[in-house]
């Protein structure tokens, strides 16, 4: 059974270390060594001068989130970064000044985007989206879900142990109706499994669909055509088996809402927003950040 250390991993952002495990990961699946660190963070710095079309910070802190997510290549993290200032330019009504106030009444009142308060058994932080009776759109529209989520992933980045790790996201589709349906577009879709694939710079490891109905068929035939090959295979669906999401995740670290061993889910945004807050500074920077013309 996996230990789970929620009072680290409750509520607030694990930020100015790596633990010693982690480090071996980094060192394994990302090639990260402190000589090829070195190297890459110069390189990568080089290329961005030469690049001025982009407008990004270049402190090492900041390069890394990139450098982790490219397996140290600094090329890839160009080509990474190139893509994330194209996506902003072209979704820039949403996200072009975005900061963490715009976000703060939905966030409070909603429960559409969750954070598990404890982390998996491998250490990764998990994402709930749910998409189906917790989500009025009349509430909260999809493009505001949207932001909702950039502004997560921004928040998220700073982790450096997610920066490693990965990412692992439930989408939880109990109670879907045409409501929701309607508001999960083809625009909407686009937009969303775009920024997954090309414009987030985190790993994402998993993504677990759960407690989906029949009509969720609908939603699938609008997201299949936008879902590139390696999203597709770390996909799994698991309607109302939970047993299936169990062989990914351990019962030991889900909470009783997907049969796991952890209370019922009593917690949702109002309870992470100060997180949010406290990175308010970085998350702001982010506002102006890729292109360098709008």
């Amino acid at each position: 059974m996996a230990t789970v250390d929620i009072g680290e991993e409750a509520f607030h952002l694990r930020v100015g270390y790596l633990k010693p495990e982690t480090l071996e990961i980094a060192r394994a699946e990302l090639r990260e060594t402190d000589e090829l660190r070195a190297e890459s963070l110069q390189k990568l710095r080089e290329l961005i001068k030469a690049t001025p079309e982009l407008n990004y910070k270049d402190d090492d802190a900041f390069l890394l989130i990139f450098l982790r997510v490219c397996h140290f290549y600094p090329e890839s993290a160009l080509e990474k970064l190139k893509s994330i200032a194209n996506f902003r330019k072209e979704n820039k009504a949403l996200v072009h000044g975005l900061q963490v106030k715009d976000v703060h009444e939905r966030f409070i009142k909603g429960s559409v985007i969750n954070v598990l308060k404890n982390c998996d058994h491998k250490g990764r932080r998990v994402l709930i989206v749910n998409c189906g009776k917790l989500w009025d759109p009349n509430l909260i529209p999809s493009d505001e879900m949207f932001r909702m989520l950039y502004v997560v992933h921004i928040a998220a980045q700073l982790e450096e142990e997610t920066q490693v790790r990965g990412v692992v996201c439930i989408m939880d589709f109990d109670g879907l109706a045409m409501k929701q349906v309607k508001a999960l577009s083809p625009s909407f879709s686009k937009r969303l499994l775009t920024f997954i694939q090309e414009a987030m710079p985190l790993r994402m490891k998993e993504v677990h669909i759960v407690k989906q109905p029949f009509i969720f068929n609908m939603v699938w035939t609008l997201f299949k055509p936008f879902i590139k090959e390696k999203l597709n295979k770390r996909m799994h669906f698991h309607g109302s088996d939970m047993k299936s999401l169990h062989k990914f995740l351990d019962p030991s670290v889900l909470p009783a809402n997907y049969k796991g061993t952890q209370p019922a889910i009593d917690y949702g945004g109002i309870d992470w927003f100060p997180a949010l807050e406290q990175q308010t500074d970085y998350v702001n920077t982010w506002s102006e950040m890729g292109p360098a013309k709008w």
